[in-house]
C-alpha cells in the first residue's frame, strides 16, 4: 500500500494559524458557530476524513452538519431542492415535473415521531445536524467568496434546511412498480409463457393477470411523476445567471440527465463479506463492504469519525444524513448490500363517473384526498398543481374517459423508511445482539446487514420493510377496491439472518440469499449470482486471510461468465485469433489485458443476438440467461437441435467479435486493450457550462479500467457510470488498521485538494488509511478547525 500526503487546504477569506500536529505540520482555524454550546475540534487527515471531537451529542452532531455542508455546499442545495420540490425555480419548465412528483410522492406523517424512531434522541440529534448545516449557510452569506463556483455560475444562494429534507426518501433505492409496468407490457406484447422463458425469475413465474384488472394499455408512463422526481433533469444555458446568447450556442453539447438507480437491475449491486477470526491472519474477524451506486462529482459517499461521550465511529455513508451508515466502532464492524424486496404495488381504481374524486372501495365511493400547492417556475411565477391520494397512497395518473385511477402503496411512504437514518443505532452498538436490535428499525432499503466485532463474532441480518401479502404476490398491478390489502409488515429480526456459520465467512452481493427453509416473499429478481459465485469461490479457501487479501478481492476481475462460456467455445472450432488470446487465459477483465477486450465483445453480442432473436427492442435477457442457455441450450432459443444451434451462434458471434475490435483497435490482437474501451470519467453536472480551464480542473479522467457488471470490482457500462466508489475493510484486532477508497476525493469544491485527490488511487486500488486513535489522527492531520460557540 502506498502512503501518499497532500497540501494542507487554505480555505479563500479566512485567516489560518500554523501549528506542529504530532509529526507534521497542519494548519488551524478558529471559527465561531451560533448554535453550538461548547469548542468542537475538527481534523482533517492527510486523505480528507475529518475526525470530530466533541463534548456532548448535541455538538457532535451539529458539527458533523456544519463540516459536511462546508465540503459539500452545491451537493447538499441540490439535495434540498430534489427533496422540496423546487429545482423549477432555478430550472425553469424542464424541472416543473420533477417538482411535482417530489411533492406528490414526499412523506406527509408525523416529523417529530419519524425523527424519533430512527433514535431515542432522534429529535435532538436531527435537528442538531439541520442547525449545524444552517450555521454553516450562514457563514457564507457573511462571506460569500466561500461559497463554491457552481452558485456563482447559477445566479442561486444556498436555502436553510428543516429536518424534513433530511427525512426525505426522494434518494431511496427502492423497487416494485417498475417491474410489475415491465411485465405488463412483456406480457401483452409475447405472452405469460415466453416472458415467463426469458426473465430470471427466481420464484414460481405464475403471471396470470389479477382478476378485474386489464393489462392492456399499461406501460410505464404511469410512472412519468415518480420517474421524474427520481431523476433530476440537466442543466443548460438556460439555467445560468446570465449569459450571452451566441456564446452559449458555442458551448458543448448539454450533458446526458441523471438516471435514477433501480435495485431490480440484475447487473447493479453491492458485496459485503465477514471473515472469522479462524480464517484470518490476526485471529479475530475482517469485515469488507463497497457499496455500488453512481460514480459522480461529488461522491455519494462521504467519511466522518464522529466522537463524543457515547459516540466513537468511523466510516462511509452520504454526506446529508446525520451519523454514519457503514463504518465501525469500538466494538465491532458492519456494512450492507441491496437485499431485495418487493416494496411497492400499483392499485387500479374505478372512479366515480359523476365525481372523479371519488373511487370505489370496500363496497362504497371513497373520496380522495385533494391537495392544492404551487411550484414556482423560473421566468413564469407561481403554477398551481393539485395532488390527490386515496386510501393507499398518491394517485398517479387519472383517466377520466375511462373512469379509472391509479395510485400507488410504498413502504418508502410509511414511518421509519427514511434511508440509513437506522444506522444512528448501529452506530452505538456494542454487540452482535444490540446491532440486531438497531437493524429493526431499518425500513429503508432492503439491506444485508452484515457485522463482525473483536469478540469473535460474525453475523448477517436482512432489513426492510416487507409487505405481507396474502393470497397475492405484488408482481402485476391489483384492484383498488379493498381486495388486495397487506395484512402489515413482516418483523425485521424475523427476516433471514444467521449468525457464526460453521463455514467462518459468509457474503452477499444482491444475489438470492433467501435461505430454502424461508419462504421467498420478498422478491423475483436478484442479481446475477456470478459475484456470489467468485466471493464463495475465493473465501472457501481462505486462510490466514489479511486485510490485505480483502483488498484484492474488492477489486477481483475475474468474470465467472467467461469462465463458464470459454471452455465450452474452446471445444469447437474457434477461429485460429482467438483460440491463440483465451488459451490460458485466467477469465479476469484486466484494463491491459486483449483476452479480455475480445470476451467482452464476445458477450455483448451473445446479448444483442439473443435480444434481437427472442424479444426486438427489448433488452430483457441478461447475463443470468445468456450463462444459463449456454451451458444447457433450450430448444425454444436454438432449434430443434440446441447443441448444433448454440454452437453455430458461439462461433458466429465470436468472429464477429473479432472483426469488431480489429475495426476499433487495430489489427495487432497483441495491442488491444480491454481498458481502451471501459474508462471511467467523472463530469461535473455543469462542465459543459465553463469555460476549457474551468472544465479542465473540474473533470477528470477518463482513466481505463478494469472489471465488468458482475465482477466483484463493478464497471458498469463502458464509460463507468456506476459501481463502488466507496469501500472500507476493518480488522477488528486493530481499529487503526482499516482501510478505504472513495473517489474523486471527500469535498465537492475544486479549490480545496481534497475535491479529487483520491480519482487515481482508487481507480488502481490504492487504499488509504482510515486511522481510529486520537494520535495517529493527530500525526496525520492536514487542516484543523477549532469551532467555538458564537459570542452572544
Amino acid at each position: 500500500m502506498r502512503r501518499y500526503l497532500f497540501a494542507p487546504m487554505i480555505a479563500l477569506a479566512l485567516s489560518t494559524v500554523s501549528v506542529n500536529a504530532s509529526l507534521h505540520a497542519s494548519e488551524t482555524e478558529r471559527l465561531a458557530a451560533d448554535g453550538l454550546r461548547a469548542p468542537v475540534t475538527i481534523v482533517t487527515d492527510d486523505w480528507g476524513v475529518s475526525h470530530i471531537y466533541a463534548d456532548n451529542q448535541h455538538d457532535l452532531f451539529f458539527a458533523q452538519g456544519w463540516n459536511a455542508a462546508r465540503d459539500r455546499l452545491f451537493q447538499f442545495e441540490m439535495w434540498r431542492r430534489r427533496a422540496t420540490g423546487t429545482l423549477a425555480e432555478i430550472q425553469g419548465e424542464k424541472a416543473f415535473a420533477h417538482d411535482r412528483g417530489a411533492r406528490l410522492l414526499r412523506y406527509r406523517g408525523d416529523i417529530e415521531a419519524e425523527m424519533a424512531h430512527y433514535h431515542e434522541d432522534g429529535i435532538e440529534i436531527v435537528t442538531a445536524f439541520v442547525a449545524g448545516v444552517n450555521a454553516y449557510i450562514a457563514l457564507t452569506r457573511e462571506d460569500p467568496l466561500l461559497l463554491p463556483f457552481e452558485f456563482g455560475l447559477l445566479g442561486i444562494e444556498p436555502g436553510d434546511w428543516s429536518p424534513e429534507i433530511v427525512l426525505s426518501r426522494h434518494n431511496a433505492l427502492t423497487g416494485g412498480i417498475s417491474t410489475e409496468l415491465m411485465l405488463a407490457e412483456l406480457i401483452n406484447e409475447i405472452g405469460e409463457a415466453r416472458t415467463a422463458q426469458l426473465l430470471a425469475f427466481e420464484r414460481e413465474p405464475y403471471l396470470k393477470p389479477v382478476p378485474g384488472v386489464s393489462l392492456e394499455g399499461l406501460d410505464r408512463s404511469l410512472m412519468a411523476d415518480y420517474t421524474a422526481s427520481r431523476t433530476p433533469p440537466a442543466f443548460d444555458a438556460g439555467d445560468l445567471a446570465s449569459a450571452d446568447e451566441a456564446a452559449m450556442a458555442r458551448l458543448p453539447r448539454l450533458n446526458a440527465p441523471l438516471v435514477a438507480d433501480d435495485p431490480f437491475n440484475p447487473s447493479l449491486g453491492s458485496n459485503n463479506w465477514v471473515i472469522a477470526g479462524s480464517r484470518t491472519a490476526s485471529g479475530k474477524p475482517i469485515m469488507a463492504n463497497d457499496p455500488h451506486r453512481r460514480i459522480e462529482n461529488p461522491s455519494l459517499r462521504y467519511m466522518v469519525h464522529l466522537n463524543a461521550p457515547g459516540w466513537n465511529v468511523i466510516g462511509g455513508g452520504e454526506p446529508v444524513l446525520p451519523g454514519v451508515s457503514i463504518g465501525h466502532n469500538e466494538h465491532g464492524a458492519w456494512g450492507l448490500t441491496v437485499f431485495r424486496i418487493d416494496q411497492e404495488d400499483l392499485y387500479v381504481y374505478r372512479t366515480n363517473p359523476g365525481n372523479p374524486d371519488q373511487y370505489w372501495y370496500q363496497g362504497a365511493w371513497s373520496d380522495m384526498e385533494v391537495e392544492q400547492d404551487v411550484i414556482e417556475v423560473r421566468g413564469e411565477g407561481g403554477r398551481a398543481v393539485t395532488l390527490k391520494y386515496t386510501v393507499h397512497g398518491p394517485v398517479l395518473k387519472e383517466d377520466p374517459d375511462s373512469h379509472r385511477a391509479w395510485a400507488m402503496r410504498a413502504v418508502w411512504l410509511e414511518q421509519g423508511a427514511a434511508p440509513y437514518l437506522a444506522s444512528l443505532r448501529m452506530d452505538q452498538a456494542t454487540s452482535w445482539e444490540e446491532f440486531r436490535e438497531a437493524c429493526g428499525y431499518s425500513g429503508l432499503p432492503g439491506e444485508n446487514m452484515v457485522w463482525a466485532d473483536k469478540y469473535g463474532n460474525i453475523g448477517w441480518q436482512a432489513v426492510g420493510f416487507t409487505p405481507i401479502r396474502f393470497g397475492w404476490a405484488g408482481r402485476l398491478p391489483v384492484p383498488g377496491n379493498g381486495d388486495y390489502e397487506w395484512h402489515g409488515l413482516v418483523p425485521i429480526t424475523a427476516m433471514p439472518h444467521l449468525e457464526n456459520p460453521a463455514e467462518g465467512y459468509y457474503g452477499t452481493a444482491n444475489h438470492n440469499n433467501v435461505p430454502e427453509s424461508y419462504p421467498n416473499i420478498f422478491a423475483d429478481f436478484y442479481s446475477d449470482p456470478t459475484r456470489a459465485m467468485r466471493l464463495h469461490e475465493v473465501l472457501s479457501q481462505a486462510q490466514n486471510h489479511t486485510v490485505a487479501d480483502s483488498m484484492r478481492l474488492q477489486y477481483d476481475n475475474k468474470s465467472m461468465t467467461a469462465a463458464a462460456l470459454v471452455p465450452i467455445a474452446a471445444g469447437l472450432r474457434m477461429p485460429r485469433e482467438a483460440r491463440r488470446l483465451f488459451e490460458g487465459w485466467d477469465y479476469q477483465l484486466d484494463r491491459d489485458s486483449a483476452a479480455a477486450a475480445l470476451y467482452d465483445r464476445w458477450e455483448a453480442m451473445l446479448l444483442a443476438r439473443l435480444n434481437d432473436t427472442l424479444v426486438p427492442e427489448q433488452s430483457v435477457v441478461n447475463t443470468i440467461k445468456l450463462r444459463e442457455w449456454m451451458v444447457e441450450p433450450p430448444a425454444f432459443v436454438f432449434g430443434r437441435n440446441p447443441v448444433r444451434g448454440r454452437d453455430r451462434m458461439l462461433l458466429g458471434e465470436l468472429r464477429a467479435a473479432l472483426d469488431k475490435l480489429a475495426q476499433e483497435q487495430g489489427e495487432d490482437s497483441s495491442r488491444w486493450r480491454y481498458g481502451a474501451t471501459h474508462q471511467t470519467e467523472i463530469r461535473h453536472p455543469l462542465s459543459h457550462l465553463v469555460d476549457d480551464e474551468m472544465r479542465a480542473r473540474i473533470d477528470l479522467g477518463p482513466l481505463p479500467r478494469g472489471g465488468a457488471g458482475n465482477t466483484l470490482n463493478a464497471n458498469h457500462g463502458e464509460t463507468q457510470r456506476s459501481g463502488a466508489s466507496f469501500r472500507m475493510i476493518v480488522d477488528t484486532a486493530d481499529w487503526d488498521s482499516a482501510v478505504g477508497t472513495n473517489t474523486p476525493g471527500q469535498s465537492g469544491d475544486p479549490r480545496s485538494p481534497h475535491y479529487d485527490d483520491l480519482f487515481e488511487h482508487w481507480n488502481t486500488g490504492d487504499y488509504f488509511p482510515m486511522y481510529f486513535s486520537r494520535d495517529k489522527v493527530d500525526a496525520h492531520a492536514s487542516h484543523v478547525i477549532e469551532l467555538s460557540p458564537a459570542a452572544r
